[in-house]
């Protein structure tokens, strides 16, 4: 009975539904041998389950790129071939989740087949002889290849590319590597033949200073592009949106919190997003596909402190369960928002004051 009230893990995440395809967030619960999820009501996790997914003989699929503008989703497909699709926050926690329901799938897996290990054998490769032209075909393809974004750096605005965990993530989802390692050196092999080219300071940086092997980035912030397709319009010029400046600093922080609305007071999960220079923290909402901001807070001037977890403080709706803070900005607007744990509060406090002066 002990092992089965034990908690692997837990946080939220975004669902869709298997009626109605629309995205939901919920509070996910990793136990040994299931995954529960709850709705969180007016700020608080509702008692009761909203539904629970057995883990035996269950099937992960990470990354699983087939929703449009979601590239954070991965599968769960149940021992009844019923699919589940779930959404983190970032790439690091798509994978900690993934790699923490794999893992308890296949404990229950040993437990049940009598087996005391299942190390794999590491020589597994499947990068023998790759045809590296028919990999590029591959990401050029119209309906299965890479998807190409535009992305603001510093003032540039680089149209036709794509990041370099963008790359990783496809790869191992189109099997053509069997790990993210095997996709990063497939990735260098690309870069090193031509075929692919570096764009923005980061992986530009990277050319420059890391070993040949480590050339290419496993990272969001990274950027590359097709060679015959590279382009680069100049400066920002004055037609260029404020929302797209506020877009362009370097990434911070991110993760799910709950912020109250302004006019309804009501306690809704937020995709938050930290970035410096400038010094912005957006917020989006998980449950629609258009990867637009719904708000941002401008952080040079910020005031933002803790609240105090006994009783409910003043401007606060709803029944709250602690670890509250509260941003005022210069224009004396109020945000209050609730992290999932003490320690969440306290490091989005800290990464936020960071960037207040």
């Amino acid at each position: 009975m002990e092992q089965k009230k034990t908690i692997l893990k837990e946080g939220f995440l975004v669902k869709r539904g298997h009626l109605v395809h629309n995205w939901k967030a919920r509070w996910f619960v990793l136990m040994p041998d299931k995954l529960l999820y709850y709705k969180y009501e007016g700020s608080k996790r509702d008692s009761c389950q909203r539904g629970r997914i057995m883990l035996k003989d269950c099937v992960i699929t990470c990354p699983f790129l087939e929703h449009d503008n979601r590239p954070l989703v991965f599968k769960l497909q149940t021992k009844g071939s019923v699919e589940h699709f779930l959404e983190a926050c970032s790439r690091e926690k798509r994978d900690e989740w993934a790699a923490a329901i794999s893992a308890a799938a296949e404990k229950l897996r040993m437990v049940d087949s009598g087996e005391q290990s299942s190390q794999q054998d590491p020589s597994g490769s499947q990068l023998h002889n790759i045809n590296l032209n028919k990999v590029l075909d591959a990401m050029y393809d119209v309906h299965n290849g890479i998807k190409l974004i535009s992305h603001v750096e510093q003032g540039s605005t680089y149209s036709n590319c794509f990041s370099g965990s963008a790359v990783v993530d496809w790869l191992v989802f189109m099997q053509l590597a069997l790990t993210r390692v095997e996709s990063v050196t497939l990735a260098s092999a690309l870069l090193e033949e031509g075929f692919l080219r570096p764009v923005g300071l980061r992986s530009l940086d990277a050319i420059r200073t890391a070993g040949l092997s480590e050339q290419f980035m496993d990272d969001s912030t990274a950027l590359y592009s097709f060679s015959e397709n590279f382009k680069k319009r100049g400066s920002v010029k004055a037609e260029t949106s404020l929302s797209a400046v506020e877009l362009s600093g370097k990434l911070m922080r991110r993760g799910y919190l709950l912020k109250q609305g302004h006019k309804r007071k009501n306690w809704k999960v937020r995709l938050f997003v930290l970035r410096s220079e400038p010094s912005y923290l957006h917020y989006y909402d998980p449950t629609r596909d258009d990867i637009s901001p719904v708000g941002g807070i401008s952080l040079r001037g910020c005031l933002v402190s803790a609240l105090e977890d006994n009783g409910v403080p003043s401007g606060v709706k709803g029944n709250v369960q602690g670890n509250l803070f509260k941003i005022i900005t210069q224009s004396d607007t109020h945000y209050f928002i609730q992290a999932p744990t003490h320690q969440e509060k306290m490091d989005w406090i800290d990464a936020i004051r960071q960037q207040t002066s």
